[in-house]
């Protein structure tokens, strides 16, 4: 097996019931259930609309190339989010509105590239979610090297093959598959109690002396 230049054929992936639990939980609530460690700041929203949630299918490349994002589109399963280390480089665009149309009608939950993309236009009128780094019109190399299914780094953030990828307007956040379905019973929780913060905001009772409590336990000085 060569190191740097390698294809892994299978991985387990988060199960649909996960999926199916992760969909409707904004991004930023999964985030802070998550000690707020982790996300991958740096990449932005693209397509229109919507949110994004599905087990990641990995794939790193030489920045500027697309040979194994290519080879990706045809590999994934429908309902994978594509997430691609391409080392946060902009020069070249890895992915335009070809490849985003024939991942959409191949079934795929989105795109993740640490990278550039082209056609912005026209993806926002696809409306598959992805996100990207940035936007170039110089287009790709497809030369390799490259690698498929193993771990990668996107904007500091790990994420292994068969990992649950989530994206909305706040950014993207991979959730490690082993601890996703504890993480989201959480998610779910604070969520819950932010949406009855919100019917006492809007109602006129909600409590804010924590803040009072908060400044005296760090002896905050009040000056006149």
């Amino acid at each position: 097996m060569s190191e740097g230049f390698r294809i892994r054929r299978s991985w387990g992936r988060v199960g649909p019931e996960v999926v199916a639990a992760a969909e409707g939980l904004p991004v930023a609530n999964v985030s802070d259930s998550m000690n707020r460690l982790s996300g991958a700041g740096g990449l932005r929203r693209f397509h229109a609309s919507g949110a994004m949630a599905g087990p990641a299918f990995t794939v790193r490349t030489r920045p500027g190339d697309n040979l194994m994002l290519h080879m990706a589109l045809e590999m994934a399963q429908p309902g994978d989010v594509v997430v691609v280390d391409a080392g946060g480089a902009v020069e070249n665009a890895l992915i335009g509105e070809l490849m985003v149309t024939h991942a959409k009608v191949r079934g795929l939950a989105g795109i993740v590239i640490d990278g550039a993309i082209r056609d912005r236009d026209e993806i926002a009128a696809i409306n598959l979610p992805v996100f990207a780094r940035g936007v170039c019109h110089r287009g790709p190399y497809k030369d390799g090297p490259g690698e498929i299914g193993f771990a990668i780094a996107v904007d500091g953030m790990v994420v292994a093959p068969g990992d649950l990828v989530m994206g909305d307007g706040d950014g993207v956040l991979s959730v490690p598959r082993a601890t996703a379905a504890e993480v989201l019973s959480r998610a779910g929780a604070k969520q819950a109690a932010e949406q009855a913060q919100m019917r006492a905001t809007l109602d006129g009772t909600l409590e804010k002396a924590w803040i009072d409590t908060v400044l005296r336990e760090k002896g905050c000085l009040w000056v006149d």
